[in-house]
Formats: C-alpha cells, sequence, structure tokens
C-alpha cells in the first residue's frame, strides 16, 4: 500500500512559516493493489470524491522541528476524520503545534466504542412478545424506554432460540432485561406470572412467515394456521391481564386481513382502547428501505396518531459515516472466479455479483 500525499503540501506547506507554529493539516489517499490487478483508492467512495468531506479521505498532521539547527519535517497520519474539524477550530483559535500534537496522539489511541443510552431509574417500562434478537427493544432505548422481559422462543429451532437468547442478553441484560425462552402461548396458559402489571408499552409481532408476498408468492394467498390464531389469543391474553398503557404491534400488510389480527383487535377494542392502525412505508419514517409494515399503536386513556412522515433516506446516505471504517470487502473464491473471468474480456464496470440470499444479486 502507498500514500498519495497532496503535491500543494510537499510543495509550498514545507516552506511556511505556519508549519513552524502550527502544523499542517492535510488530506491524502492511500493506494492499494487487489487480487486482479486493479489499484483502488482508500477511503473508498461512491462517485466523485468530494474535496470537503472528512469521510472521503486520510487526513495527516505535518510540522517541523529544528535539530542541530536544520529544521526537519514530521508527521502523524491516519487522523480519525471525527477529530479533523475540532482541529482546524484549534488552528483558527491559535493552538499551538504542541497542543495539536497532543490532541491527535490522545484522538488515535481513544477506542472507538458504541456507547449506550443511560435510562433514568424512572424510566417508563416495557413487555416485548416475539421479541426475536431485541431491534424493537433497541429501539425503545433509543427512545427512553427501558425493556424489562422479552419473551423469544422457537422450538422447532432450539439452538438457533438458544443463541438469539445469548444474544439479547448481551444486549440488554444492562437494563434489566429478562429473556423468557418459551413461547407466547406457554407463557399465557401460565397466567404470564412474573410479569410487571399495568407496564408503559407492551409490544408484539407475530411471526409473519405465513403472512409475507415472499413466503405465499406461489400460492398467491396467506395461510392462516391454527398457531398463528393461538399465538394472536396469547396476544390478547397479555392485553387483558397485564392492561399496558400503550400496545403496539408490527407486521406485514397481509396480517391485516387476518382472524389473528381480528383477535387481537377484538382484545383492545372491548377494553376501550383508542386503536389506530395502518400500513405504511418503512422508506417514510427514515429506514432506508421500501418496506410496507402494519403498524398497529393502541392506548388506553387516549388517541395516539402515528408519527407523521418524515423525508426519506438512501442506502448510502445512511451508512456513508460507516465506509471509511469497514475492512475491505472479500469475495467469496465463486464469485472472484467470476469477477477474474468477467475482467479478462471486459473493460472494468460496476458488476453485479451472484450471492445466497433473499434476492439473487447484488450490486458490488
Amino acid at each position: 500500500m502507498s500514500v498519495a500525499t497532496p503535491k500543494k503540501f510537499l510543495e509550498d506547506d514545507l516552506k511556511s512559516s505556519s508549519l513552524r507554529s502550527q502544523g499542517c493539516l492535510y488530506q491524502y489517499t492511500e493506494t492499494k493493489k487487489l487480487h486482479n490487478g486493479i489499484t483502488a483508492l482508500y477511503p473508498r467512495v461512491i462517485g466523485e470524491r468530494d474535496p470537503n468531506d472528512p469521510h472521503h479521505w486520510r487526513w495527516g498532521y505535518s510540522w517541523e522541528v529544528k535539530v542541530n539547527g536544520v529544521w526537519k519535517g514530521r508527521s502523524i497520519g491516519s487522523i480519525p476524520c471525527g477529530a479533523v474539524i475540532l482541529i482546524r477550530e484549534m488552528q483558527k483559535g491559535g493552538a499551538s503545534k504542541d497542543e495539536i500534537i497532543a490532541f491527535i496522539k490522545r484522538a488515535k489511541a481513544k477506542k472507538q466504542s458504541r456507547s449506550k443510552p443511560i435510562l433514568p431509574a424512572n424510566a417508563p417500562i416495557a413487555v416485548v412478545l416475539f421479541a426475536g434478537g431485541g431491534g424493537v427493544e433497541a429501539g425503545m432505548v433509543q427512545a427512553g424506554i427501558c425493556p424489562v422481559i422479552a419473551v423469544e422462543h422457537d422450538p422447532t429451532k432450539p439452538q438457533l432460540s438458544q443463541a438469539i437468547a445469548q444474544t439479547h442478553h448481551r444486549n440488554f441484560s444492562e437494563y434489566g432485561c429478562k429473556v423468557v425462552q418459551k413461547t407466547v402461548q406457554e407463557i399465557a396458559r401460565s397466567g404470564f406470572i412474573g410479569f410487571p402489571q399495568n407496564p408503559d408499552y407492551l409490544h408484539a409481532s407475530p411471526v409473519c412467515a405465513n403472512f409475507s408476498q415472499a413466503h405465499t408468492a406461489k400460492a398467491g394467498t396467506a395461510i392462516e394456521t391454527a398457531d398463528d390464531k393461538s399465538a394472536a389469543q396469547a396476544v390478547a391474553v397479555a392485553i387483558r391481564q397485564l392492561r399496558p398503557r400503550v400496545f403496539t404491534l408490527e407486521n406485514v400488510p397481509r396480517y391485516q386481513s387476518s382472524q389473528s389480527f381480528a383477535i387481537i383487535l377484538d382484545a383492545l377494542e372491548s377494553l376501550g382502547y383508542h386503536v389506530n392502525y395502518s400500513v405504511v412505508n418503512m422508506a417514510d419514517f427514515g429506514l432506508p428501505q421500501a418496506r410496507r409494515r402494519l403498524v398497529l399503536v393502541a392506548c388506553r386513556d387516549l388517541a395516539i396518531s402515528l408519527p407523521p412522515i418524515s423525508g426519506r433516506v438512501g442506502w448510502y446516505g445512511a451508512i456513508a459515516h460507516l465506509i471509511p471504517t469497514m475492512l475491505d470487502s472479500q469475495l467469496l473464491a465463486r464469485q472472484q472466479q467470476a469477477v477474474e473471468q468477467f475482467l479478462a474480456a471486459n473493460e472494468p464496470i460496476t458488476l453485479l455479483i451472484e450471492r445466497v440470499g433473499a434476492t439473487r444479486f447484488s450490486e458490488l
């Protein structure tokens, strides 16, 4: 790997007196030769490299020191992008190069860690049914809601269920969240013993496989099973016994026409909940994905509307800040062979590489 340093830095900035007093913050790119012989510039970006976007560049800082009467250049590379703006502000404020160097060293030494929200002791509490790996709980924590119990278990896949429970425990045990490894139907039969009465929130995302368009594409219609209905009945029992202030549900659009959904609606309406539900496109709420979902919000003491639509975000806009921190992609042997065969007879262009997953092709 080699480093491409801007010509201006080499020719002009080394001669500048400011290099001796404050040093010079500069941007550069790294070059790396890939397995297929192509030379790539890092950090990788989509489209043109923006000179004003700190994440589109590697960053360095150089200065001069006097050694035995001779001025000699020194530099530090790989400065975190997040520190660039602060370094510029320090330069504008007249900070010395020693102060800036000390700051850069601290920024580089600081471990990058994902800080989790700290919830107050009186934070609203929530119970989650059909919890999965904890996606809903992650959103709750970000919103200041504390998940206290999560129910998740698939008796047909015990090893996977155990792995999911362990992942959930690692992510949310610090909030006191307990993972119950039983089906919601089993918990309902035992009367939800040990569950908090009148929680602020109760959420359910019943299994959607039999209602999803992908699963039922060949049949053309949803195939509701007895297990689906028993799961809905268990949710209805939870609503009646726990009496949450707010109940929320998320599922695929076809769930709206099912008997299972009717069972849950009947429980809410019989208890006097104010119910509001609609099929929405999650792309209208900041998710970088066109995903239509049935969303229901029910409240015991007032009517709650669904949140207003927000601006759409593309996939690149959602992850652009992560790209410079990601490791280089590694193609599978079969993928690498396909790329080499293509490049042997064609000019390099954007390719679609076959992969394993819900869709057959993914853009390279």
